[in-house]
């Protein structure tokens, strides 16, 4: 087997740097079974999807929709959320080619009306879309 995808690569690259940001709150990928109460807060990173928005001559323009979404518990469980998702927010737009990988970063939307889960959860998401280019042939090399 040869190289990941420019999908996979980049979405390696936003869970290193949100794992650094956000320490020692944990970055969850497609987290498959609930948040435990003493696991948060934590910081759950889903891709939503990922489309292609033109084709010129052999390159591939793509846009990955990426969803953060804080999970934090207790009196402080809103406080918690937001700051935790501040620090993600910048870390994921300081550098907005991800390394080379992207061709740009931007926030879609962010859902400040936090729902209350279960038993005092909060569930604070954000969501972002990654542009980003590739061979049509070749999905492990940038255009």
């Amino acid at each position: 087997l040869g190289m990941n995808s420019i999908r996979e690569r980049l979405l390696r690259e936003v869970l290193a740097r949100l794992s650094v940001a956000v320490a020692p709150v944990p970055v969850l990928r497609y987290p498959t079974v609930p948040v435990t109460r003493e696991a948060s807060p934590a910081l759950l990173m889903f891709a939503e999807g990922d489309s292609i928005t033109a084709h010129a001559n052999s390159l591939v323009d793509r846009m990955l929709i990426l969803r953060l979404t804080v999970v934090a518990r207790g009196n402080d469980g809103f406080d918690q959320a937001d700051r935790t998702l501040v620090v993600a927010h910048a870390a994921l737009l300081a550098d907005s080619n991800l390394g080379g990988l992207a061709i740009a970063v931007r926030e879609i939307d962010c859902e400040w009306d936090a729902e209350d889960a279960d038993a005092g959860a909060v569930s604070l998401p954000a969501r972002y879309e990654v542009r980003y280019r590739t061979h049509a042939i070749d999905l492990t090399k940038t255009g």
